[in-house]
């Protein structure tokens, strides 16, 4: 298995770029949000992998983190998803988003993936969703959008109770799961937080 190609940005088009290696020209099929994350044509890359062996080809997934190869190789155990329609989905969505979209039984987030209706999303969520743990969601490797951290790795099991009330509460206020699992998790809880604070300053990022 092709674990990771690292090589010289050669050609780019759309969904797909070719990687220079060693005198050869690697084609890997890229979720289209990847574009604009490309350095320029000629610059170094690397790109984490997955070759799918079929009858009639083989073809290789890039994506431009770890993270994101993880996530594709958990939908791609969906059954009725094929790679194709995992790569569209991390396209559209992302890792992140995905996540939060199937521990908050979101389906509505997920049928809007072009091909996926609401009968695949609701599949896609009743066979990960064992997958995935919502604790997973506020641990140390899980930044905001600047890379700090937010909530630590070592949160007690009293402070995660006090994020599953708060989201909870925000739930009963009208806002749709995956958002308010999202304010929460901007809030810095570096200092515990009771739960009409944590739910104060949720609030605040909705």
């Amino acid at each position: 298995m092709i674990r990771f190609i690292k090589g010289t940005l050669a050609q780019i088009s759309e969904g797909e770029i070719v990687l220079e290696h060693q005198g050869m020209g690697f084609a890997i099929f890229i979720p289209g949000s990847f574009m604009q994350e490309l350095p320029s044509i000629g610059e170094e890359l690397t790109v984490y992998t997955y070759l799918n062996v079929r009858e009639d080809a083989m073809q290789l997934f890039g994506f431009l983190t770890q993270e994101d190869l993880e996530v594709f190789k958990l939908l791609i155990t969906v059954n009725g998803i094929g790679p194709k329609a995992a790569l569209s989905i991390l396209g559209v969505m992302g890792a992140y988003d995905l996540k939060y979209a199937v521990m908050a039984d979101d389906a509505k987030a997920i049928s809007k993936v072009p091909g996926i209706g609401p009968k695949t999303a609701g599949k896609l969520i009743l066979e990960l969703k064992d997958k995935l743990s919502l604790d997973d969601l506020f641990t140390g490797d899980i930044g905001n959008d600047s890379g700090d951290v937010i909530i630590s790795a070592d949160t007690s099991k009293e402070q995660n109770s006090v994020i599953k009330d708060a989201i909870e509460a925000l739930v009963v206020l009208g806002y749709p799961k995956t958002d308010a699992t999202k304010a929460v998790r901007a809030v810095d809880m570096t200092i515990p937080l009771e739960v009409d604070e944590l739910l104060k300053q949720s609030l605040k990022n909705l």
